[in-house]
This record gives C-alpha cells, structure tokens and sequence, in this order.
C-alpha cells in the first residue's frame, strides 16, 4: 500500500509538471505572436533626437557565444557572470549611420558602464566620433568619474561633464604580473620549464619572483609608446600640451593639494573637463538642447541598443549575385579542437578559412586577428589554411587588432600583407613548454607513486620525477618548434633566419617599431585592410562578408525568440523573488565560478605536443 501511495503521488506530480509546463510554452508562444504583432517594442526616432551613446560592456572584435536560454534564465535570475560585451564594428556603425542621418543632432557619450578597451579600438571609434563632428553635428560628453578609456573617447567631444565629486583616472600603463616561484617551492612542486627566446617571459611566474630585466626592458619600451599614442591623441583633442599629464605623484599632489583635494576641481583646473554639473543640471542643458521626449520627462534621445536595432538586419543578407571579400575573426588565446563564436579553435577557425575558400563568391579574405596565441599545433592548422587560400588564387590580408602576437604572429605571417593598428602588440616570436611534477608534493604527504614498465619510454605521470632524458626530448622538441617559427617568419617576410632570431627571441613589439623592423607592411584599421584585399583581388564592386559559424535551427531559433521583448518580459522574475537565495547556494556558485577559472586556464594548454607559442604579458595587456 505504502508502494502504491508513493507510485500515484509521483504520478500525480509527473502529471502536474508536465500541465504547468506545456502551459508555460503556449502562454510563450501566444506572447510571441503578440509581440511580433504589436508595434509596441518598434522603436521610432523622432527628429531633433540626441544619440545616447551608452556602451555596456567590454569593446570586442567578435562576441563570445553564450547559449540564449541559459543567457535568458540567468539574467531573470540575476546569476549571468560573464561581463557584457559590445561588438567593435556594431558602435562604429551606430555612429556612421548617425552621422548621416538628419533626425540626429547631437551625440551623447554616457559612457559609465563601458569597460577598458585596448587604445586600437578606441582609435577606431574616436575617428568615427570625428566624422560625426565633420558633420556639423555636437558631441557632448557627461559621467560621474571616466576611466581612462572611458577619458578617451570623451576626449572627442565638444564639451566634457562630470559631477562635482567625481573624477578623471589618467594614469597611464603599466604590468605587474604575478610570480610565485617560491610559493612552488614550499609545496614541493617540481618545476620544468622548457622555452626559447631572451625575452620569452610567458614562464618567468614559474621560475621567478619578480621580473627579469629583459623583460622589463621589453615591457617598458611598448607600454611607454602606447602611452605616447594616448597622451598624443588626447592631448591634440583637449588642445592641451603633452605635459599636462600628470607623470609622477609629486606633481600630482602639489596640484590636488592646490586644489584643497577637491577631484573636480582639480579635473576643471587642469581642463580634463569643461563643467562640473549633476546629473540632473546635464538633462536640463540637454532638454533645452533637444527639446523633451514623449513622456516629457528627459530629452528627446534614442539610446545605442535601440539605434542598433533599426539599422542591424536580425539576420545576415548574403547577396548570392555580387563578389565578396570575407573576414575571418581570430580570438582570444588559440586552442586545440572546436570552440564556439569568440574563441580560437585550431579545428573550427580553420573550418572557417575553408569555408571561405570554397565559396565561388568570396575572391579575398581578411584574417581579423585579436589573439596573444596559444598552441603551436592549432595555429599552424590556421596557417596552412591561410597557404590554401593563397594557393586557390585568393589572397589574404592578416589585420592586427589590439594584439596579434606568438602565436596571433604564426598565424598571420603567411598572410599576402599584413595590417596592423599603430597601438597593435605583436611579436613575441618565441615557444616555450611546461611540465609540473608532484613527487615531493605527494611524499610530504605519504603518497608514492612505483611500478613497472615495458620499455623506458611509457609511464609518465605528474605523480613522479621527470625523467632527464624526456626532459632534454622536450627541449629539443621546443628549440626544433622555435626554428620551424624561425623559418616561418624568414620565408614570408623575405628575410633570413638571422635577421628574424635578433628580433624574435619572445620579445613584444608595438606596431610602429614592428613595421620598422618588417614585422608589419601596413599601419591601418580593418576597414583598410577590407580595401587592400580587395584591391589585391582587383575587385572594383564587393560586399563584405563575416564567415561566422552556422547556429543550428534550435539556436538560430532560441535567439530570436528570446530576444523578443514579450518573452523577456514573461520569463523575468521580480526582483523580490529572486532573492530567495541561501548562503549554500551563493557559495556552490562561487566555487563553480572558481573551476571554471581553472578549467579555461588548463583548456588555454591543450596542445597535443605541449608546445606553445603564447604571450602572456600581451593577454595581460588587453
């Protein structure tokens, strides 16, 4: 009887289930036809309309997939930890199309929530600012505090607000990165570390406990041009001299302290800003500006997602009757195998390359590269489909984004002509491999590790020492990776082996001096490189095409149904619901949080050989 209670109550909660959720998909669906229905979510700009600038997130080449349903339950829930990003191309095209279009008359930059970007796309976007103001058009730029690249870009407006406690963060670079030889040590972690290259210093946290002088020499000189760049930029914006920048803490104190400590005068003082206003003595300057919105409570304004929205088509349009010159995104660290949209994959990104080499239509191809390396063997699958594409008669143009270095410089250096921006990181020629042993770790513990083998050569485990003799086939394997880098390099660039080792050995350049010592062909953004491939292909008329990975029906599906405003009205929880969270919970999401972390660091070293051509202070740098 006992059995029989238990078996009609689960079928009786199997039934209930099933009712509440087929319920749940038809309110969806009939809220999905209403909303594709209605009017209601179309967003109309009124003329006289001020273009609100209020980028959210981190500026990338390429937006990382993210499954939509779990995207959607994870913001109804408040539990998404993946930092928001805005695509490059996206915010230059917002601004492009505002720049021409006659119910924009002015442009604010609200740019509190964009997060750091590389100096090489806040180039990009604040040559697009110029354009705009080329127009006839106001930017006007207000926030609480910028950070430095937030400063920028509000360097590029005509008029610059900030509220009267807040503050202007020029600082300038810098990179500090961890070492923890010690820390290794008193585990009793057995380091063997194999590499190539003075300045190869991806490894120096292994083996060291600061920063070895190669390194540092290295560093300082790019990081001090890239600073040279921002102060340039800036300064020629702000029509103030170079030395306005505030270089040691000495000057800066006397200043502040001229100041009586006050952050916002000190700003207006030093003509960082133009006015210290609250945020609501900016809406009324604005309201007077371009009259009031509908509501009639804020100015007439059209934000970014919602301008997006009306010139982006929710699918791609591939005109099937005209040539094309096809972009091909390579980011993030290059890894064996497949990875989604956002990652470099040596099996998935080469898929890509092919993709477009055998498509009739596609006559050139741009190798968009934002990536510090990673495996030897995947990049060398990306290159050899970079020769391919040459060898089908189709050439190919490598375009540095923010970094293209170790193993970002193997795969564009088979390219016909490479581009790089002038704050592009590139370089680190140079291979390295890693191996860690625990013997000393485990005994301290009482653990051993014994047994027997057929031959000399089988049995390796992290759980025992190293043999010497594996350790010396390692380091012959990364001094053979680093003369196939060599030779690489030397056979496409047109120089000998002699010349590219003096400027290899690991070490980091900025685009400039890159180009100087034939790294680089040409200083540029995508947008010239586009045109340099398709003038190599003769092409007077084109269409430009992004090779991007194909979503199956359910995710192609899945996305546009979920961004539908009726549905994310639906699935959103009230903010007094999604509360109910307890300290268990708050803690498992942390420590899955944490092996995540760890995950996608060990998936960073997948290399079926173990040899990597990676620069890590170049990740850091981005």
């Amino acid at each position: 009887m006992i059995k029989k209670f238990f078996q009609m109550l689960w079928n009786g909660l199997n039934f209930s289930r099933r009712l509440i959720f087929n319920i749940l998909f038809v309110v969806i669906i009939i809220s999905v036809i209403v909303g594709f229905s209605s009017d209601d979510g179309k967003v109309i700009i009124t003329p006289g309309s001020a273009l609100v600038l209020n980028l959210s997130g981190q500026i990338v080449e390429q937006e990382k997939y993210v499954d939509p349903l779990e995207a959607a339950i994870g913001d109804s829930m408040g539990q998404n930890d993946e930092p928001p990003e805005v695509l490059l191309d996206d915010v230059i095209n917002v601004i492009n199309d505002a720049a021409h279009n006659p119910k924009i008359s002015v442009m604010v930059l609200a740019l509190q929530q964009m997060q750091n970007a590389h100096l090489n796309k806040l180039q990009e976007i604040g040559a697009a600012l110029t354009e705009f103001k080329a127009q006839g058009k106001k930017i006007i730029a207000t926030g609480d505090s910028y950070t430095q690249a937030q400063y920028y870009l509000a360097a590029y407006a005509d008029e610059i607000s900030m509220h009267p406690y807040g503050w202007v963060g020029v600082e300038g670079y810098a990179m500090y990165p961890v070492y923890f030889k010690d820390a290794l040590e008193k585990l009793s972690i057995s380091q063997h570390i194999f590499r190539v290259g003075t300045f190869k210093s991806a490894v120096e946290p292994f083996i060291r406990n600061d920063m070895s002088d190669a390194a540092k020499l290295a560093n300082k000189e790019w990081l001090g041009a890239l600073w040279l760049q921002y102060k340039t930029d800036v300064a020629a914006q702000r029509n103030f001299d170079i030395s306005n920048f505030d270089e040691s803490m000495t000057t800066f104190l006397e200043k502040f302290a001229a100041q009586s400590g006050d952050s916002g005068e000190y700003a207006l003082k030093n003509g960082w800003v133009d006015n210290l206003k609250t945020k609501e003595e900016v809406r009324q300057d604005l309201i007077k500006l371009v009259g009031l919105n509908a509501e009639g409570k804020s100015f007439n304004q059209v934000s970014f997602s919602d301008y997006l929205s009306t010139i982006k088509m929710p699918f791609p349009y591939d005109n099937p009757l005209t040539e094309k010159v096809a972009v091909v995104v390579a980011k993030g660290n290059i890894v064996d195998g497949k990875r989604k949209a956002g990652e470099i994959g040596g099996d998935s990104t080469s898929a890509l390359l092919r993709k477009a080499r055998l498509d009739d239509k596609v006559k050139a191809v741009v190798l968009r590269i934002d990536s510090g390396g990673g495996s030897m063997f995947a990049s060398e699958l990306i290159r050899a489909e970079v020769l391919a594409l040459k060898a089908a008669g189709k050439p190919v143009i490598a375009s540095m984004s923010s970094v293209a270095a170790s193993g970002g410089y193997w795969i564009a250096s088979a390219a016909n002509e490479i581009w790089a921006a002038p704050s592009t990181i590139t370089g680190s020629i140079g291979i390295f491999g890693t191996v860690m042993t625990f013997e000393n770790s485990l005994a301290r513990l009482g653990v051993y590790s014994d047994g027997v083998s057929t031959t000399e050569m089988a049995g390796f485990s992290p759980m025992r020492e190293l043999n010497p003799q594996l350790g010396n086939m390692i380091q012959m394997s990364i001094e053979r990776g680093y003369n196939r880098f060599l030779t690489i390099v030397a056979e496409a660039r047109g120089m000998s082996i002699e010349e590219v080792d003096h400027i290899a050995q690991g070490r980091v350049w900025i685009a400039t001096q890159a180009k100087e010592l034939g790294l680089v062909d040409h200083l540029g953004n995508k947008q010239d490189a586009i045109e340099a491939a398709a003038k190599l292909a003769s092409l007077d008329h084109y269409d430009v095409i992004t090779v991007e990975q194909t979503l199956s029906p359910r995710e192609l599906f899945m996305k546009e149904f979920l961004s539908n405003a009726h549905v994310q009205s639906f699935i959103a929880i009230e903010p007094a619901q999604a509360t109910i969270k307890t300290s268990l919970q708050t803690n498992i999401k942390s420590v899955v949080h944490q092996l995540q972390q760890e995950v996608t660091s060990l998936e960073d070293y997948n290399d079926p050989n173990g040899v990597y051509a990676r620069c890590l202070v170049c990740n850091l740098a981005q």
